[in-house]
């Protein structure tokens, strides 16, 4: 078994058809040979979410076949030529994950309104250009799953996939047992649900406490508000694990690639037809060089993907088209 990676063989029959959820992910089904929606086509490709792609085309971005969209209700097929800001999409090349180790300090966007220092910045220069898996708030750290495939990232997030996000969360304070059968029951604050979470206490020194929290649907910053509502501040925020991904002893800031047979094997991701041909074709280029910078982020095992190079699109404000 690979690092980073828990194994789901042996486990029971429920536990296993969580991931029965991912089949499909990254084939060439009769959808894709026949056509598929524009935004699923451009999320397969690593630009953006589904939801991000319909904001570009309603923004005046997107054009198939050199005649501007007007609706994201939209079929195309692989013989379609799809432009963003008048510049042809990558191919869809075979999904890729990645984990990686981040630090505090760092916003999970690709850009940030308020100017501050973004997960994608700090990546590597060899990496494609990648989106994440859901999101880690800007003090928090550990495991952030990165992928080139935004519908595979679609798919990891959905709660209906059940997979487990576990952390360590460094409390100040004492909980006892009664506040940890509060969590499994759910909490309703400021009329929101929150949905039923396993707490552990794990240790307690000085004026802190050590918890091992254990959720499968993340809504944003859920954890600090729920120990906040029970009176616990949280001064440490630690993701370990993400379904069947740990973080293990991988270090921080540092990335490695999942191997595609584990994402075969323990997602259900089916082996891409390029694959065989060495993926020779069709393979996005590294993202380049943004920017002199002093300092470089240590890489474990990164891998490269060299090819030709080839400008990389990036998100900006949506503007409303002039009717």
């Amino acid at each position: 078994m690979a690092p980073g990676v828990l194994d789901i063989a042996g486990r029971p029959a429920h536990y296993r058809r969580h991931y029965q959820h991912l089949r499909g992910v990254g084939s060439m089904s009769t959808e894709n040979s026949q056509g598929e929606r524009i935004a699923k086509r451009m999320a397969r490709a690593g630009l953006c979410s589904r939801r991000e792609a319909e904001r570009w085309i309603e923004a005046g971005r997107v054009s198939v076949n050199g005649k501007l969209l007007e609706t994201p209700a939209f079929t195309v097929t692989p013989e379609d030529k799809i432009a963003v800001d008048g510049k042809d999409i990558p191919e869809v090349e075979r999904p890729r994950l990645w984990r990686y180790h981040k630090p505090p300090g760092l916003v999970t966007s690709h850009k940030d309104e308020k100017g501050r220092d973004t997960v994608f910045d700090k990546l590597p220069e060899d990496l494609p250009r990648v989106i994440s898996v859901g999101r880690l708030d800007l003090n928090s750290e550990g495991l952030l799953l990165l992928t080139n495939d935004g519908e595979l990232a679609r798919k990891l997030e959905l709660p209906t996939t059940g997979w487990k996000r576990k952390y360590r969360v460094r409390v100040h304070g004492h909980p006892n047992e009664a506040d940890m059968a509060r969590l499994v029951k759910g909490l309703t604050i400021e009329g929101i649900r929150y949905g039923a979470i396993e707490g552990t206490i794990d240790s307690t020194k000085g004026a802190n406490s050590w918890l091992t929290i254990s959720l499968r649907e993340g809504k944003n910053r859920e954890i600090r508000k729920v120990l906040e509502h029970l009176g616990y501040q949280v001064t440490r925020l630690i993701r370990i694990s993400y379904g069947p991904m740990a973080l293990g002893d991988l270090p921080a800031s540092a990335v490695e690639e999942v191997r595609s047979k584990i994402l075969r094997d323990q997602m259900g991701v089916e082996k891409f037809e390029e694959e065989q041909a060495g993926l020779d074709k069709g393979q996005r280029p590294p993202r380049g060089k943004r920017g002199d910078r002093s300092k470089k982020t240590p890489v474990v095992n990164s891998p490269s993907a060299k090819s030709g190079k080839r400008p990389t699109l990036k998100a900006k404000p949506a503007t409303r088209r002039k009717s």
